[in-house]
């Protein structure tokens, strides 16, 4: 085999059919028992992001495939489970499905002195196997590590409620009746605490910094939409925001009018949490916001406003940290947890090696993961080459420090990137 795909969520996939369309033989390794991703619903005992209530905050048609569109019979944002069958339905029209290995979980993968790679991987009744590949695609995602406040809030050890993360987190109705706290603002902390608002007792949602909440549609278009329309990215950046920023005093006025933190940040400057319910939940009092957590105390839960709550559960939707074990300490992320990558791609010490999928877009990523499913395969049977190394880490250096002006040193900040411009990279590339 000349290619391993680590991953056949939608980004694997994706690589994957780009790999066949170029005649590329390749093996995709899923740790789980089907493609789909975090998509898919979580087995029994098994921990995933696919909670019930999971739906996309993208449009569908923006999110399916160019070549294979999601049903018209789908609603604009699906829910998880059709977007797994969709993925499903996709690898067996692509005829990939014989090429995805389930049930295997890639141990390692060590570049070798021939600049081959051995991927060690682990099958379902625990045997290992070793291989070697002329290239590896890494393609599965970010959303296995929990990231978690280290250290907890004092009290913690001793709270008498139950702590979790969203990674854990299954259905409102596990807590009806119950007394939540839902902590954070992003994706999934609205959702969470949106879901659970329609079960729990009482549900209050703890915030300790403001984040601009988005709308999934603006005058009538799915904000992805609208992120893809030439007429927007014929605009400048500072045009954009200000678009933004009136758009959002029209459709929702202040944050603040709800009880939760105005940003301390202009939009674009930081990840924007989607969201058609959060702000409704909360004006019909069925969310109660609140601000960060001190400390716990018994079955209490002390925020810093000197105020306290009882609660039965607390539910930490912090995301996730970049971590790959299977691959060499400091390959993709660097000591300062900066993803250095080349086209968000490349590791530029690493030939052969590729990430397709690690990108935060402000809109939907489906295009985006085909372009770069595209590329690669471009680069694998040589159609395009690479820039030599000091030209990649010289982009790299570039596009870190743009970051860093934009955004800050913030985690996860690294892979934020604009859809019309990072589509703009690969165009020509992909005309040759």
């Amino acid at each position: 085999m000349r290619v391993c795909v680590i991953g056949a969520g939608l980004s694997g996939l994706a690589v994957g059919h780009a790999l066949k369309e170029r005649g590329i033989s390749f093996v995709c390794l899923e740790k789980a028992d089907d493609v789909g991703g975090i998509w898919r619903q979580p087995g029994a005992g098994e921990r995933g992001p696919g909670y019930q209530t999971l739906h996309l905050n993208t449009a569908k048609q923006l999110t399916g495939y160019a070549d294979f569109p999601m049903p018209d019979s789908y609603p604009l944002y699906p829910r998880h489970s059709q977007v797994a069958a969709y993925l499903r339905s996709f690898a067996q029209w692509a005829g990939l499905l014989g090429h995805v290995e389930l049930r295997t979980e890639v141990v390692s993968v060590r570049q070798d002195a021939d600049d081959l790679w051995t991927v060690v991987s682990r099958g379902a009744d625990g045997a290992q196997a070793s291989r070697r590949f002329e290239q590896v695609v890494v393609a599965s995602g970010h959303h296995t590590d929990p990231a978690l406040p280290d250290p907890l809030p004092a009290g913690a050890d001793s709270f008498a409620g139950t702590i979790l993360h969203s990674l854990d987190y299954r259905d409102g109705g596990d807590f009806a009746g119950r007394r939540v706290v839902v902590v954070g603002l992003g994706a999934s902390a609205v959702d969470i605490a949106a879901d659970l608002s329609r079960h729990a007792e009482r549900t209050l949602l703890s915030v300790r910094r403001g984040l601009h909440i988005v709308p999934k549609q603006l005058f009538g278009m799915s904000v992805d939409e609208i992120a893809e329309a030439p007429w927007w990215n014929e605009m400048s950046f500072d045009e954009r925001r200000r678009w933004v920023e009136q758009a959002l005093l029209v459709a929702r006025g202040r944050l603040s009018d709800y009880g939760l933190p105005e940003p301390d940040h202009p939009v674009f400057s930081s990840a924007t949490t989607l969201s058609d319910e959060i702000l409704s939940r909360i004006r019909h009092g069925a969310v109660t916001p609140k601000p960060a957590i001190a400390s716990f105390d018994g079955d209490r839960v002390v925020f810093t406003d000197g105020s306290s709550e009882p609660a039965d559960a607390v539910v930490y939707c912090t995301g996730f940290h970049m971590t790959f074990p299977f691959l060499p300490a400091g390959c993709p992320v660097s000591a300062d947890g900066s993803v250095e990558l080349y086209r968000r791609v490349v590791p530029a010490e690493r030939p052969g090696l590729y990430f397709v999928g690690l990108v935060r877009p402000v809109g939907a990523i489906t295009r985006l993961v085909e372009a770069q499913a595209e590329w690669v395969a471009r680069l694998v049977d040589g159609a395009a080459v690479l820039p030599p190394a000091e030209e990649m880490r010289e982009e790299i250096g570039t596009y870190l420090t743009g970051i860093v002006q934009r955004y800050g040193r913030t985690e996860g900040a690294s892979i934020q990137v604009d859809v019309g411009p990072y589509l703009a990279e690969f165009r020509e590339s992909l005309t040759v």
